[in-house]
């Protein structure tokens, strides 16, 4: 009822003036019946409902439109981009022809080299290479290879560390014995010139605290010897290295340096995993704090000129006290005089920061793997010597 009243006034009021006539000359018109005014009602409410839909599916067919009309424009713009690239990547199928050596030098990026590589006709174009280069290691060195490779065949070359020559390279962990033998091969220079200045006492090229031993004073890394130079000169460019590389890391100068050279020369022999470099350090600092004999056997087979597994217990006892790097009980106590090989910088890093731990023995449980167990007592220490005998039963 309340719908059909309003309904009514509505549509049938009419406005007088003041003394009562109204503007309209005609007489009111009468009341609609409701069946009238429900069909009115109705009319308009399918309007807005009509209204409501026609809105909806426009904007719906409009965002149907950009939707399609957004991924219509990404697929041509990648169309577009592939294009470009396939243009701008140009390689040739390979294999190549005739011989050429290509250097690579050290600190070089793979940008540079394929630069290079594509103004001496070895890749049709830099990004032929650097496509496809991505994390692979690039090592520095002379390379054999061919004109007009397949970029991909040039990457397989240069990513092998085998395959570099001309290059110098001192690894972490040898010896300088070891390391003069391959300057002497690379360079051609007599092994002596560089045994003559090993032998000396490294005046001029030595850092006082060296006490003239250049053993751990060789840092690991890549050489590039030019033509006329020298031994001295290139025993001096590795020389100056380590020290350079040393005052980066911070560590200490003078006679602590040294210590530490020979505290992470021992870690670095002793295990073959970084892992364990620092807990390696830590058992060396807690013997030396408790007055123990290091024991170290790769410290007796460097002044026997030997590797740890061909010692003998003959060279532990050493029953004529020759060898200053016995380091084994009743022989020499704390440290031994030099380091025992060039220390990489994770050993390093590892003997400036030990492990904090209170082990006093550690040892390699699995020769294969390397796996190392590291304890605080004695009758531990046995235990895991027992687990070691039975995981490696054909070793000493």
């Amino acid at each position: 009822m309340s719908d059909s009243f309003s309904d009514f006034f509505e549509e049938n009021t009419q406005w007088s003036d003041s003394d009562g006539a109204g503007f309209s000359a005609l007489p009111p018109r009468p009341p609609r019946s409701r069946r009238e005014m429900r069909r009115k009602r109705s009319e308009r409410k399918r309007h807005r409902i009509v209204a409501a839909v026609v809105v909806v599916v426009v904007l719906a067919l409009v965002g149907v439109a950009g939707f399609f009309g957004y991924r219509a424009l990404r697929q041509w713009q990648a169309n577009r981009e592939a294009a470009q690239q396939q243009v701008i990547i140009e390689d040739y199928p390979g294999p190549g022809n005739g011989s050429v050596q290509f250097t690579v030098d050290s600190g070089s990026d793979w940008a540079t080299v394929a630069q290079n590589l594509t103004e001496q006709d070895i890749i049709k174009s830099p990004e032929a290479l650097t496509s496809i280069a991505g994390n692979s290691t690039l090592y520095p060195g002379t390379f054999s290879l061919q004109y007009q490779m397949k970029a991909s065949d040039v990457l397989a070359v240069l990513s092998d560390q085998a395959q570099a020559g001309g290059f110098i390279e001192v690894r972490p962990g040898e010896r300088v014995s070891d390391v003069i033998t391959n300057a002497a091969q690379v360079t051609g220079l007599p092994e002596s010139d560089f045994q003559s200045i090993i032998d000396g006492d490294g005046a001029g090229i030595l850092p006082a605290e060296a006490n003239g031993s250049f053993e751990g004073w060789l840092e690991p890394g890549s050489y590039n010897p030019s033509e006329g130079q020298t031994a001295s000169d290139i025993l001096t460019q590795m020389v100056n290295a380590r020290i350079a590389k040393l005052d980066e890391m911070g560590v200490p100068t003078g006679e602590e340096r040294e210590r530490i050279l020979i505290i992470a020369s021992i870690a670095e022999a002793e295990v073959n995993r970084e892992e364990y470099y620092g807990k390696v350090t830590q058992v060396i600092e807690n013997r030396l704090a408790q007055g123990m004999y290091l024991g170290m056997d790769t410290s007796l087979a460097y002044g026997l000129n030997k590797s740890a597994s061909e010692i003998t217990d003959e060279d532990i006892a050493d029953v004529n006290h020759q060898n200053p790097y016995n380091l084994h009980n009743g022989h020499t106590l704390g440290l031994p005089p030099t380091p025992i090989g060039n220390p990489g910088e994770s050993a390093i890093k590892a003997a400036v920061n030990p492990e904090p731990g209170d082990w006093l023995y550690f040892v390699t449980v699995d020769l294969n793997t390397g796996e190392t167990k590291f304890v605080s007592t004695e009758d531990e220490f046995w235990q895991i010597r027992d687990e070691y005998k039975n995981n490696n039963p054909n070793a000493n």
